[in-house]
């Protein structure tokens, strides 16, 4: 019998033996060492088997001997698929071109990223980066060898202490540790603590320098609270301490009785996306939307192979429509929600460890659709701020 492999490469064929003396036609084959296999025996007037396409063009005076008929059932091996595929120029140009095409668009860069950096500027990096032939859309078989990349991105980096390139499909990662420079001390000139707002002293706590005044002490903008002049005022030092008042505020509040509300209607629309690189073709979802105000939701797709990242993906948008409502605003819940809004600014603006320690509303009015209120607030907060020593 001939081997599989071989008989693929040369063709073979399925042929259906009719009439006629059988038995001999085999006889015969056999004899002139054509050597056919897979034979079935189907009735007494037929027969199935498999032959090489080069013992078939040799059946021709066996079938005369012995009367038979031969019928081609069916055909196998690489000569019948390349007369297919000559059939069909147009395709098999097209399999190339995308062959070419998916092997031309893998040997380009598309993307570089830089990691690890923090006093470095993405842009300084990739600047250096460029100086070395990394950026995108460069062939992949232009650069150069990883190590050989970090190394002269380096040179151009002095601050950094390490570079390391990574080529991860059509991605560029570059690396970044950036060298520790010792933290430089400021130099610390001799200053006093002095009131930075007129208020009430509550707390004071003199870590290093004289305390000038003493708690319920009243002192207005400027006044020294801690002296960094100790000894009978002849050293100056560094006053270090906390000092805590209360402190007066006066906030004007206008609050609407009708609050707007954005609110989604539940209709959406898609949008797909075939993206390449930074570049994207609309794919579905034309036309003009059914509404006019709404949000956009993005998903986005990329494909991977393995461990590589390919420069084609898939992006889909959902615009959700939305509405603006309107609600009307009880006059007592717009007066809670001035005052809420107002003590959480005063509270930023007073620093950490501030609270709120009284408040009082003068003047409340309604009109024009809105709620004013002038309110008066104490707050403690911490009121030193440093004042420099200036020596003779």
């Amino acid at each position: 019998m001939q081997s599989f492999f071989l008989a693929a490469v040369r063709g073979y064929v399925k042929v259906e033996i009719r009439g006629g003396n059988f038995e001999q036609l085999l006889n015969l084959l056999v004899d002139r060492r054509c050597l056919p296999w897979d034979i079935v025996i189907t009735n007494r007037q037929k027969a199935e088997m498999k032959m090489t396409v080069r013992d078939y063009f040799r059946l021709r005076p066996f079938l005369k001997q012995t009367g038979c008929r031969v019928h081609v059932l069916q055909r196998y091996g690489l000569p019948f698929f390349l007369n297919k595929v000559g059939r069909r120029k147009f395709f098999v140009a097209g399999m190339a071109c995308f062959v070419v095409g998916l092997y031309l668009l893998s040997s380009v860069v598309w993307n570089v990223e830089v990691d690890g950096n923090e006093k470095l500027s993405d842009n300084q990096i990739l600047q250096a980066a460029r100086k070395e032939g990394i950026y995108p859309f460069q062939w992949k078989f232009r650069l150069k060898d990883p190590d050989a990349l970090a190394r002269g991105i380096q040179a151009h980096l002095p601050d950094a202490a390490w570079i390391g390139v990574e080529i991860r499909g059509t991605h560029i990662w570059i690396k970044v540790v950036e060298s520790r420079k010792p933290q430089e001390t400021p130099l610390s000139n001799p200053r006093n603590l002095v009131a930075a707002k007129n208020a009430l002293v509550t707390e004071i706590y003199a870590e290093k320098g004289r305390p000038m005044v003493k708690p319920n002490t009243y002192v207005r903008k400027g006044d020294v609270l801690i002296s960094g002049l100790v000894g009978n005022g002849m050293q100056a030092v560094v006053a270090k301490g906390k000092v805590k008042g209360l402190v007066w505020y006066t906030a004007n509040i206008e609050v609407p009785l009708t609050q707007t509300y954005k609110v989604y209607t539940g209709e959406n629309k898609n949008r797909s996306y075939l993206v390449i690189g930074k570049y994207g073709v609309q794919v579905t979802g034309y036309g003009k939307l059914p509404f006019d105000k709404y949000e956009t939701v993005v998903n986005r797709t990329t494909l991977q192979w393995r461990q590589f990242t390919l420069p084609f993906g898939w992006q889909t948008e959902k615009l959700m429509e939305v509405r603006t409502d309107k609600q009307a605003v009880d006059p007592a819940a717009a007066k809670q929600m001035g005052l809420e809004r107002a003590r959480a600014d005063l509270l930023v603006g007073a620093g950490p460890d501030s609270k709120i320690t009284g408040e009082k509303v003068l003047h409340e009015r309604t009109e024009n659709g809105k709620v004013y209120m002038e309110v008066h607030f104490e707050v403690e907060e911490y009121i030193e701020q440093e004042q420099p020593i200036i020596q003779n």
